[in-house]
Formats: C-alpha cells, structure tokens, sequence
C-alpha cells in the first residue's frame, strides 16, 4: 500500500456508537420509575431494558457504519460496500437548482442500498462507458469540492 492510498481526503462513518448509550440510559430510566413509583428495585426489568435496547441499537448502528459510509482517496471512491476507482469518473453534474428534476437524479447511487440514504444528498457523476451514478454524503459540499479537485486533476 502506498503513501496515496491511506490518504484519505473526505470520511463519513455513517453512524455514530453513541446512539448505543440509550440502552444504558433505558435501563436507568426503568430502574428510576420502579424506585418513583414505589415498587421497589426488581433489577430484571431494567436489564432487560438495557440488553434489548442496547443490542438492537448496535446491531443499527453497525450496518449504518457498513451501508452508509463514504471515504474518498486520491484512488478510489467507496460509499458503503461499493468502491470505484476515481479514474472511472469522467465529469461531476453541477449541483441540483430549482424544481425541476436533473436527469442524474434518478440514476442509481452508488453502493448497494437502492436509493441516496436518507438524511444525504447526491452528487450526480457521469462515469466511465456512458453510465451515470449518484454518489451522496451528508457534507456533500465538501466530498463535491473533494471530488471535482481530483477529477480536474486527472
């Protein structure tokens, strides 16, 4: 591996494990509700609370940091599952204006889920052997700028 492909230009992990401190956090509010309203402390309740919260949780939070993530590099672009080389990128769009609907925006986004994810916004790219594709971010601004310097680049 060379010095440019760890050279990462543009990161998003696609979710954040602090979304798994609401399980501790549900346990806690059971175990206070139980204290509150005078039942006494059955510590069952409020750790069955704290497993299935925080279980389900993280297993959200690990396919949104496998399906929604982006990472950009002078070589390559990869946004969930899916990695294309920057070379395959020929031209980016200009960003979406008004009301009307740009032919980029129904092509399909990169990545293996069947749309742009919600909460990102797409960048439409045309790509090598006359394909069109959609890449997103939630900072699509800056994976935009990111982009269209290596693309001027090469």
């Amino acid at each position: 591996m060379t010095a440019t492909d760890q050279q990462v230009l543009f990161r998003e992990p696609g979710a954040t494990w602090w979304w798994a401190a609401a399980g501790p956090a549900s346990g806690g509010a059971m175990l206070l509700i139980q204290v509150w309203a005078g039942y006494g402390i059955d510590l069952l309740v409020p750790f069955v609370f704290f497993v299935l919260v925080t279980g389900f949780l993280s297993i959200q939070v690990k396919a949104a940091r496998i399906h929604t993530s982006v990472e950009l590099t002078p070589e390559y672009l990869r946004q969930g599952a899916e990695t294309i080389r920057i070379a395959e990128i020929v031209r980016i769009y200009p960003e979406a204006s008004g009301s009307e609907v740009e032919k980029w925006q129904s092509a399909r986004a990169i990545g293996e889920l069947t749309g742009v994810p919600r909460g990102r916004t797409g960048i439409g790219l045309k790509l090598s052997n006359a394909r069109t594709a959609q890449a997103w971010a939630r900072k699509h601004r800056q994976l935009r700028a990111a982009l269209e310097s290596l693309v001027d680049e090469s």
